[in-house]
């Protein structure tokens, strides 16, 4: 989450090394083959639960752009404080909330919150809550004027919230799940039913923690995000939050935690370095433009990859842009991500250069990129274009600019990595059914992994995850930079700025199914329309695609 109107760039979840450093291989590379598809095992870990202890000998790189941000780790939502400064993946409309189009009879995470069911549990709850307003306060309670959305005031609010206090609520809805609140909040919110509002949060207080269940921590971060909306609005909704980042080296643990446990950015990683590796496997000079370089780390897997090759490997040049916010996370600028890439490049006797571009994708122009003649370029944008605004916030429409910019310069391969998700142009509350839906598949996954009552996971979701929440239900306009979209409006933006689909080989398939073995068998891929689709249970999480 941000709140300038500088739209900066993502990270949430990125490759960090977690094996104990050898004498022989100072880069820690050597038990990740990300390219290497025969030699994939039979067998993965699923489900087994990662101890985050930190070892002095291990090697902590953190992947990740955002500067701070912090939330205190307290089971009522109401302590927990959003940062202002960064927004992570994150892992990312206005269509259906449906990720998988056929849907079946265990599908999890086909968006059961935008079925009728629950809206209709929704509206009978919201009923009920209506008997209860009216026999509290009588028939003079039709009149409260919810003051365009914000609190009822006066001496009437006074009388309302002295009695519908939380005692009466919680025994009005024991029939009602967590699930079934969450969306009746939402909906009276969205219906500008304050007295609603103000009664189901009260219900929410006493239902949700950080610790809990993934739906309860989902539920805390959602509760934040409805606090913060009604607090204030647009450009304003930050300036009421504020709290301490967190340190680099903090920011960095809980980035380690989430690396290790959720596959979103080796997703990325691997099916990127695979495609690029194809594409550029003979050229002998080859130029990669980073959208969203971070530490680097994805290239030295590609570099190591190159230096094998036969005849000898190519000069490699890297455009790392990053925007100034990055620094606090990585404990530096860009010119540290420059000097690892060197040191690893050397190590494997590969001709290296790095330039770095110190600003947001949506301040690149042609000449901050030195595209050079009788190079190879290949161009990354991994969980980085749906943090960019569009013709719906800007009239600049940086989304489709730079599109159209990476076209002018003739790639060989452009790789796209986005969430699947749909919370772009949609109006609040199908971006809040759709947010409740993606991110309870998130926790779900994120929950396999490790203790609930964990408290490095406590962090790491509150630091690393619940912004991207907060920022989606509080914030409209520039202020909301989490604006995801459909692989298929994705396609369509590419098409649209002259680029055709790559077609994805076997390879790439083989690579990302061999790295998911490491993690829980609900992790599932297909392929389709050209694309591969990571998803949990049956929820849809992420896309690759290339293109050229």
């Amino acid at each position: 989450m941000r709140t300038s109107p500088k739209h900066q760039n993502p990270a949430t979840i990125r490759r960090l090394y977690d094996q104990p450093v050898k004498e022989n291989d100072p880069f820690n590379l050597s038990r990740i083959q990300m390219l290497d598809n025969n030699a994939s095992s039979d067998t993965g870990v699923q489900g087994t639960n990662v101890s985050f202890q930190t070892c002095k000998d291990q090697v902590f790189t953190l992947e990740s752009s955002m500067a701070g941000a912090g939330f205190v780790a307290y089971d009522s939502p109401s302590a927990v404080s959003i940062s202002s400064s960064r927004s992570p993946f994150s892992p990312h409309g206005s269509q259906s909330c449906l990720s998988d189009p056929r849907p079946s009879p265990d599908n999890t995470y086909g968006s059961p919150y935008s079925g009728s069911s629950v809206v209709d549990d929704s509206n009978k709850l919201k009923h009920k809550l209506r008997e209860l307003e009216l026999s509290l306060l009588g028939p003079e309670s039709d009149t409260v004027d919810s003051c365009n959305g914000c609190f009822i005031t006066g001496d009437h609010q006074a009388a309302s919230m002295a009695s519908f206090n939380c005692a009466q609520l919680v025994d009005l809805v024991p029939k009602f799940n967590l699930k079934q609140i969450l969306v009746a909040c939402g909906q009276a919110l969205h219906d500008d039913d304050m007295l609603t509002v103000t009664g189901l949060m009260h219900v929410l207080e006493k239902m949700v923690s950080v610790s809990g269940e993934p739906i309860q921590r989902l539920g805390a971060y959602v509760l934040e995000g409805l606090r913060a909306r009604l607090e204030s609005s647009g450009s304003n909704i930050y300036r009421a939050l504020k709290c301490k980042e967190p340190t680099s080296s903090e920011l960095m643990s809980y980035m380690h935690i989430l690396f290790r446990i959720c596959p979103y950015w080796k997703f990325a990683y691997t099916s990127g370095n695979v495609v690029i590796k194809e594409v550029l496997e003979y050229e002998g000079k080859i130029h990669i433009i980073d959208f969203q370089i971070a530490q680097g780390t994805q290239w030295m897997f590609l570099i190591a990859a190159l230096a094998k090759r036969p005849g000898g490997p190519p000069s490699i040049r890297i455009t790392g842009i990053d925007d100034s916010q990055s620094n606090h996370a990585r404990g530096g600028g860009l010119h540290i991500v420059g000097q690892r890439l060197s040191e690893f490049a050397r190590s494997y006797n590969v001709s290296f250069e790095f330039h770095d571009a110190a600003m947001s994708g949506c301040e690149i122009q042609l000449e901050h990129l030195k595209v050079q003649p009788g190079e190879a370029l290949a161009v990354n944008l991994p969980y980085v274009l749906h943090h960019m605004p569009d013709e719906s916030v800007s009239i600049w429409n940086h989304r489709d600019r730079l599109l159209r910019l990476v076209k002018s310069l003739s790639p060989k391969v452009v790789t796209l990595t986005e969430q699947e998700s749909n919370t772009n142009t949609s109006p609040f509350f199908s971006r809040y059914l759709e947010t409740l839906d993606y991110y309870s598949a998130m926790f779900e996954s994120i929950d396999v992994a490790c203790p609930r009552d964990d408290k490095q996971r406590i962090n790491a979701e509150q630091h690393c995850v619940a912004r991207d929440i907060v920022n989606m239900i509080a914030c409209e306009g520039p202020e909301r930079v989490e604006r995801h979209e459909l692989h298929g409006k994705w396609r369509s933006r590419f098409m649209m700025a002259g680029f055709s689909q790559y077609p994805l080989s076997s390879s790439v398939t083989m690579a990302v199914r061999d790295m998911l073995k490491e993690y829980d068998h609900n992790y599932r891929l297909e392929e389709r329309e050209g694309a591969l689709y990571l998803g949990w249970v049956n929820r849809a999480m992420a896309t690759f695609s290339a293109w050229r």
